[in-house]
């Protein structure tokens, strides 16, 4: 599997855990504010895998899991692989994942391979062609990857990152489209440090504060119960 970054410890991206959080390269989608454009680079530098490997064994026992993020991890042919000798190692496994490969998930929860999900939600289905610049069958793909999530027992929680382009309307029509989730986020838009040069524009609009998205919280609540925000 391909790797292209390792932070070796957090207590910030597992709820409940202390975790090591390693970055698999490549996404499907091209969302203006990407926070780790550096990793859908066709040239990216890889880490060496066997070094990562290592950490990971000497590890076991002092820290409690390991989130797999990207990038979208589900593109890597030999996920499966990797997160069967992280189980090996009694981890527990996040997965970071933008939604759009509801097969090649639900071929891992059926290994039982995966203890939590955190899936981005991106827009209002017929505005992910404009914010993730993918093809207009994307929105449904993401929308099988909850269906499936809703059907399981498993820990998850879907997120969505409100930039300045997603409105009241906006939010409410996507808190409407899905049944109450279990755990559902509204996180701050902050602009990355890598960007597009003709994203700029959209990237220098005045955003939501965390007042803002508190107040956006309540007004889809009666929709989306479980709602959060995250700054």
């Amino acid at each position: 599997m391909e790797i292209a970054g390792l932070v070796r410890t957090s207590t910030v991206d597992f709820p409940g855990m202390i975790a090591a959080v390693v970055f698999t390269p490549g996404c499907n989608l091209d969302c203006f504010y990407c926070h780790n454009r550096q990793l859908l680079s066709a040239d990216v530098p890889l880490m060496d895998n066997e070094e990562v490997i290592a950490y990971l064994k000497k590890r076991r026992g002092l820290i409690d899991g390991v989130v797999v993020s990207g990038g979208e991890p589900l593109l890597q042919q030999d996920l499966a692989v990797f997160l069967r000798q992280l189980k090996a190692w009694d981890y527990q496994i996040k997965l970071d994942t933008n939604g759009t490969c509801p097969d090649r998930l639900n071929a891992l929860l059926k290994e039982n391979l995966i203890d939590y999900v955190a899936v981005d939600y991106k827009a209002p289905w017929h505005r992910y062609p404009e914010i993730c610049h993918c093809a207009a069958k994307t929105a449904g793909q993401v929308h099988r990857t909850l269906d499936l999530l809703l059907q399981t027992d498993l820990s998850w929680e879907a997120r969505t990152t409100v930039p300045a382009q997603l409105t009241e309307a906006d939010l409410l029509d996507m808190a409407s489209a899905l049944p109450p989730l279990p755990a559902y986020y509204l996180q701050i838009c902050r602009k990355p440090a890598v960007f597009k040069p003709e994203d700029r524009f959209r990237l220098d609009a005045a955003g939501y504060t965390t007042g803002a998205l508190l107040r956006l919280a309540e007004v889809i609540r009666s929709r989306q119960p479980h709602v959060q925000v995250r700054a």
